[in-house]
């Protein structure tokens, strides 16, 4: 069965452009989602769109970008198809993975994919590295001052209990424990 999926960001975009090619294209039922950005992981229409799909039913879509957030999430995507053995077809790129041409086109995709990971987790390190080295603590931003803490090591030291520091700091007792522990 050949099944589609058509999806348009905002409201005032129309989806008949999509539904008419997809038509065209033999497409016996399709599924649509409307003002949902592709950003947005929670996409009714997809859900129910993917769940239909079984062994030997191909999944066409207008244009790549309708049906994958990233191009990590559309080679994910397909090889999930693969493994199921969906075919998946994408008519403006003409992308047919039931083709040995398409077959080819997916895979250098998929190789950039990989590529393009391995890049920004190199960067990330880099980065990370150097903004270390200029004296940048990464994560979130702590909820005691240097100040606090000394304060709250003397409280205790001198008897009070580590709920009535976390309760004088206005942290939980926890956030207390963890930052005295880390420092």
């Amino acid at each position: 069965m050949q099944i589609g999926y058509a999806r348009v960001s905002s409201i005032d975009q129309h989806p008949e452009m999509q539904l008419d090619a997809l038509k065209k294209a033999g497409c016996e039922k399709v599924f649509k989602d409307e003002g949902i950005s592709g950003a947005t992981a929670k996409r009714p229409g997809l859900v129910r769109c993917l769940k239909s799909l079984q062994e030997g039913d191909r999944l066409s879509v207008w244009k790549l970008d309708r049906l994958a957030r990233s191009l990590r999430d559309l080679v994910s995507m397909i090889e999930e198809f693969h493994k199921r053995g969906i075919q998946f077809r994408s008519l403006t790129e003409e992308i047919n993975t039931s083709t040995p041409g398409g077959k080819l086109v997916f895979h250098i995709f998929a190789a950039l994919a990989e590529f393009e990971r391995g890049l920004i987790i190199e960067r990330t390190r880099e980065g990370m590295k150097a903004a270390r080295a200029r004296g940048i603590r990464a994560g979130r931003k702590q909820k005691l001052t240097r100040e606090q803490i000394a304060h709250a090591r003397r409280l205790i030291n001198e008897g009070q209990y580590r709920q009535q520091v976390a309760d004088l700091l206005n942290v939980s007792r926890s956030t207390l424990y963890r930052t005295l522990v880390s420092r």
